[in-house]
C-alpha cells in the first residue's frame, strides 16, 4: 500500500450518515442525512529503507490507509489539501456544519448577513442542547434565547432591528449597497488583471481541471494565495470549481486565454500595466490637466506627435488588436461600401479592420497609415490569407505627412483621443485629400443617450477628447464638407458614421 502511494497524490474519502430519530404520532420516525468529505494528500518521494523503517514501527498495522498522518506517518506527507481531521478519521468541521443546518437553520432575517467559512459559533451547539432538553423553538431558550433579555436587561431591541434600521425601517437612510459595490469595484479588476498576468487561463485551458496546489506549484506561487485568487475568480464567474479542481468558464476560454481568436488578454494586460497607473494619478490629472495622464503612461510629446517605448507600443498594439477583433466586422459591415475601390485606415494599428474590409469587399485595396514605430511592429500581428495581398502598411503621421490617396478614409477610435483643435485639423486634412464622391467612415464609442445614461464611456480613458453623440459626429462631418451623412450602430460598443465628400 505505501509503495503505491509513494510520490503520488491520493484522495481520502469519509462518508457520514446522520440518523435523526423522533416520535411522531406515537411512532418512531427517522430521517437520514448523508454527506461525504474528500481530502487530497500528496506523499513525498521516499526511499524503500524509510518506508520499511515506518512499517517496522508497527504504526501502520491498524490503519485503513496504511499510515497515521497524526503521528509518525505525518513525515511521509508533502502536503494536504482539505480537512486534516478527515484524514485522521472523521470530518469534524463538515459534521458540525451539517448539525447546525439540520437542527439550527438560519432565521429569515439572518439570511442576508455575511456568511463565514468557519464552523458555527459555540452558542449554536449550546442552543442545540437546549432543544434536545425539551425546547421547541431554536430561537428561544429558558432565558428568552437570542430574542430574550440582554445582559443589561434591555429588551427594547428586537432581533434584526439593527439591520432594519440600516434599511430605512426607522427613518434612517437605507444601506447604500450600490455605493459600497462601486467602492469595491477596483478589486475585481485587479483580480482579473493578476490572473491574466499569471497566464492562469492559458494553463487551465490546456491542463484543467487542476487542484489549487498543482496550480500553485506550476506558477511557483504560494498555495494559500493561489487558492484565494482562484476562489475569487470563481465568485466573479471566470472559473468553475468542482471536486476535480478548477477549470475555465466558457467566457474565460473564449476571451481570456491568450491564443483565442477573440482573446482580450492583450487589453487586460495593457489596462493593468498602464491604464491602472493613469487612474492612480487621477488627482494630479484633475488638478493639473489631462496631459498628466500621458505622463503617467510614460508618453512624451515630441515634435508634434506622441512617442513611447517600444515595449509600451507593443502592449498598446496588443490591446487595440484584442479590442478590434471584437468590433472590426461590425464596422466593416455597418454600411454597403462596395462602391469604393480603395480605402485608407488612418491610425489602423495592426490592420484588423483593414483585413475585415478586404475580406468583405473583394475589389477593395486597403492602406493602413500609422506612425513608423507602429507599422514597423505590425508584421508580428499578421496572418496568411488572400486578402493580405490587398493590404499595405505605410508609415506616417496623419497630422504632418501627406495622406495616401483613397476613395474612402477610415477613422476608427481616433477622434475621441484628441482635443477639438487637433480633431478639426485632422478632419480638415482628410477633407482636402478626399475627392468629391469619396467617403469618410468614422467609428467611435458614442456618448450614450440620456435615457440610457452610462458611466462607461466617460471611464474609457482620461484622454484629451471625449465621446460624442451621433448628432455631434454628423455635425463634424458636415462642417468639413461631407454630405449625406448617415449613422448606424456597430454592435454594442460603437456608432459608425459615413459621409460623402461634396463638391467644394
Amino acid at each position: 500500500m505505501l509503495s503505491r502511494l509513494n510520490g503520488k497524490e491520493h484522495s481520502v474519502f469519509t462518508g457520514v450518515a446522520i440518523v435523526h430519530c423522533c416520535s411522531k404520532d406515537g411512532r418512531l420516525d427517522t430521517e437520514v442525512s448523508e454527506f461525504y468529505e474528500e481530502t487530497t494528500v500528496k506523499f513525498s518521494e521516499l526511499s524503500e529503507e524509510l518506508l520499511w523503517e515506518y512499517i517496522n514501527s508497527g504504526e501502520p498495522m491498524d490503519k485503513a490507509g496504511g499510515y497515521g498522518i497524526q503521528a509518525q506517518g505525518g513525515m511521509l506527507v508533502e502536503y494536504v489539501h482539505g480537512d486534516f481531521l478527515n484524514v485522521v478519521g472523521f470530518p469534524l468541521n463538515h459534521f458540525c456544519k451539517e448539525l447546525a443546518r439540520l437542527y439550527y437553520p438560519p432565521r429569515p432575517e439572518d439570511l442576508h448577513r455575511v456568511r463565514h467559512a468557519s464552523i458555527p459559533a459555540v452558542d449554536t451547539f449550546e442552543n442545540l442542547s437546549d432543544m434536545e432538553a425539551g425546547g421547541s423553538d431554536p430561537g428561544q431558550s429558558a432565558e428568552g434565547g437570542r430574542g430574550g433579555q440582554q445582559a443589561d436587561g434591555d429588551r427594547s431591541q428586537a432581533p434584526g432591528a439593527p439591520d432594519a434600521a440600516l434599511n430605512g425601517a426607522d427613518g434612517r437612510p437605507p444601506l447604500p449597497a450600490g455605493l459600497l459595490e462601486l467602492m469595491d469595484g477596483f478589486k475585481a479588476s485587479k483580480v482579473l488583471f493578476t490572473a491574466c498576468k499569471l497566464k492562469l487561463f492559458d494553463m487551465l485551458k490546456d491542463q484543467g481541471p487542476l487542484k489549487a496546489v498543482d496550480i500553485a506549484r506550476k506558477l511557483n506561487a504560494c498555495a494559500g494565495g493561489t487558492e484565494w485568487l482562484l476562489d475569487v475568480c470563481v465568485a466573479l464567474g471566470l472559473l468553475e470549481k468542482t471536486h476535480r479542481g478548477y477549470s475555465n468558464t466558457e467566457v474565460a476560454t473564449l476571451h481570456l486565454a491568450s491564443d483565442g481568436e477573440h482573446s482580450l488578454q492583450g487589453l487586460a494586460e495593457y489596462n493593468d500595466a498602464h491604464v491602472w497607473g493613469v487612474f492612480t494619478r487621477l488627482g494630479p490629472a484633475v488638478q493639473e490637466g489631462a496631459d498628466q495622464t500621458r505622463g503617467a503612461l510614460g508618453v512624451m510629446e515630441e515634435e508634434g506627435h506622441l512617442s513611447q517605448s517600444r515595449e509600451m507600443t507593443l502592449q498598446f498594439m496588443r490591446a487595440m488588436h484584442s479590442l478590434s477583433k471584437l468590433t472590426a466586422h461590425h464596422v466593416a459591415t455597418a454600411f454597403d461600401l462596395s462602391r469604393f475601390t480603395s480605402a485608407c485606415d488612418l491610425g489602423g494599428c495592426t490592420g484588423i479592420l483593414a483585413r475585415e474590409l478586404a475580406q468583405e469587399y473583394p475589389r477593395l485595396q486597403v492602406t493602413v497609415f500609422d506612425l513608423p514605430e507602429v507599422t514597423e511592429l505590425s508584421g508580428g500581428f499578421q496572418r496568411g490569407g488572400r486578402q493580405t495581398e490587398r493590404i499595405r502598411f505605410v508609415p506616417g503621421d496623419f497630422f504632418k505627412d501627406n495622406l495616401p490617396e483613397a476613395d474612402l478614409y477610415v477613422l476608427s477610435r481616433i477622434l475621441q483621443d484628441w482635443p477639438d483643435d487637433k480633431l478639426h485639423k485632422l478632419l480638415s486634412r482628410i477633407s482636402s485629400s478626399c475627392k468629391p464622391g469619396g467617403g469618410l467612415l468614422v467609428a467611435e464609442a458614442a456618448a450614450e443617450e440620456k435615457e440610457r445614461a452610462s458611466r462607461r464611456p466617460r471611464l474609457r480613458a482620461l484622454s484629451a477628447g471625449q465621446p460624442r453623440s451621433p448628432d455631434e459626429h454628423r455635425w463634424l462631418l458636415q462642417r468639413h464638407g461631407f454630405q449625406d451623412v448617415r449613422v448606424a450602430r456597430a454592435g454594442d460598443l460603437l456608432h459608425v458614421v459615413l459621409g460623402t465628400r461634396a463638391v467644394p
